[in-house]
């Protein structure tokens, strides 16, 4: 499922030069820390969402979202958190976001 699909990413990204930010990837963030009980994996999924495009750090943003979609979030929904965050977070910001999710769905309605 997508602990799998980071897990082979991490690997084939860093595994040669970083075998111990692999390791943390696979077994802490996404296998510790995404399975704890008091948030469900949809929540996480708009935290992450949320945090990444208030940071700015969009490199990390359209793995997330495909990710959000296959945790049951809504593409409504998060272009909505998105145009909330334009307030809060900064308005190019949100519209670095907003043209990265259009990217994600739309190369999503053409397979």
């Amino acid at each position: 499922m997508a602990h799998r699909k980071i897990m082979s990413s991490a690997r084939e990204s860093f595994g040669d030069i970083a075998p111990a930010f692999v390791s943390y990837s696979e077994d802490v963030l996404f296998g510790d820390l995404w399975r704890r009980e008091p948030l469900s994996l949809r929540d996480r999924s708009m935290i992450t969402v949320a945090a990444i495009v208030a940071g700015g750090m969009t490199e990390q943003l359209s793995y997330h979202l495909r990710l959000a979609v296959e945790n049951g979030v809504e593409e409504a929904e998060l272009v909505e958190v998105i145009t909330h965050l334009a307030f809060y977070s900064g308005w190019p910001r949100a519209a670095s976001a907003l043209q990265i999710v259009k990217e994600v769905f739309g190369e999503q309605e053409r397979r």
